[in-house]
């Protein structure tokens, strides 16, 4: 299924039924009070938040949802049945806003797996006459008829809640990367922007099968993503919903007089978009060091460590520095999740940067959903 993060909807909650205007009648009563039973209530329109899915797609496909109509009210004081709601399932991560005349607004942010809210409200179904009775009035001749159900135009925007997001320049090897650590497979090729839309990938520990890591493939980001060039602010609203990020850069970006421009300018895109994604933890990787005479990734490993920069060199085709690499991911994870410091083999500690807007999430993947 293609990946669609944006889409627009109409929904339409059900009429209530109109309430009867009947009298009883029988062999022997000609002339009885009223009986008329009432409308039944049009069903409404609720939303979902649902962990299995990962896309909007089928939003672009069908547009209308629309709840059943209130039945009518009938003779014998017999109520017309409800309208069946209508329950419209949307991924984790989905922004929903209510477009009006005025503008928009955000109705609700569906963050957690779950979450219901009833988005359009169904009109309650009339009166019978039978209510209208009274000792001056022994015999009304009308109902009250039923109300129409609330109707809205919902904007859907998608933005991947994930444990770490990975980001970097185009051709970084981000791909290769998630394809080497999870069963995602993404397209790979030698060339920019390969990757078009986000993609998704579950990290599992070989011993604790339960403890998984989500990692979203954040498709390339050039300078200028902030203001949009490249569909940049269409792919950092994923970074938003991300604990922490893991940052790649190809040694083919790598310079002799700048060797880290690349990551700073990606950083800077960031910090432009949202000044609070500047803050994030991140990993810092260099990537296709295969491609490296061994005496520059020496003199690079030098660079960075003379300047403190903890820096991690892998070839993701090849395999190479991923068992280090993917020890420190784990190692991040558990300490943004517990709120405690990372402890780092020279004894130094980082607090992680923690945002209390992050969620947990469920997530259970199957063959399908890659």
């Amino acid at each position: 299924m293609r990946f669609v993060d944006e889409a627009k909807i109409l929904v339409r909650a059900g009429k209530g039924g109109h309430g009867c205007v009947s009298f009883r009648r029988g062999k022997f009563v000609q002339r009885g009070g009223p009986d008329g039973g009432d409308g039944g209530d049009g069903g409404s329109v609720i939303i979902k938040a649902d962990s299995h899915l990962l896309s909007l797609y089928d939003f672009r496909v069908k547009r209308l949802y629309e709840a059943k109509n209130g039945q009518l009210g009938q003779g014998s004081q017999r109520n017309g049945r409800h309208g069946e709601d209508i329950e419209i399932s949307l991924p984790v991560g989905t922004l929903v806003f209510v477009e009006s005349p005025e503008g928009e607004r955000l109705f609700v942010d569906l963050s957690e797996s779950g979450v219901c809210v009833t988005a359009a409200e169904g009109g309650r179904g009339g009166k019978g006459n039978e209510h209208f009775k009274s000792s001056t009035m022994r015999a009304p001749r009308f109902a009250q008829p039923g109300e129409g159900g609330e109707e809205f135009t919902l904007r859907l925007e998608l933005k991947i809640l994930a444990d770490a997001g990975l980001i970097g320049l185009p051709n970084a090897g981000k791909s290769t990367f998630i394809s080497r650590v999870s069963a995602a497979r993404p397209k790979i090729a030698d060339y920019p922007f390969t990757t078009l839309t986000p993609n998704l990938g579950v990290m599992i520990d070989e011993a604790e099968t339960d403890r998984r890591i989500v990692i979203a493939d954040i498709p390339g980001l050039i300078e200028g993503a902030s203001m949009g060039l490249g569909l940049g602010s269409r792919f950092l609203k994923h970074v938003e919903r991300t604990r922490f990020l893991v940052h790649i850069l190809s040694a083919e970006d790598v310079s002799d007089y700048s060797p880290w421009a690349g990551f700073e300018l990606i950083n800077e895109e960031l910090c432009a978009f949202d000044p609070a994604l500047a803050e994030r933890r991140q990993i810092e990787v260099i990537n296709k060091i295969d491609l490296l005479p061994e005496e520059r990734l020496v003199a690079l490993q030098k660079c960075a460590r003379v300047e403190g920069r903890r820096i991690f060199f892998i070839s993701a085709l090849h395999g190479e520095g991923m068992e280090e690499l993917n020890a420190e991911i784990w190692q991040l994870r558990d300490a943004v999740e517990s709120h405690s410091p990372i402890v780092r083999d020279d004894g130094t500690d980082a607090m992680p940067a923690f945002d209390e807007n992050f969620f947990d999430i469920e997530v259970e993947y199957t063959k399908e959903h890659y």
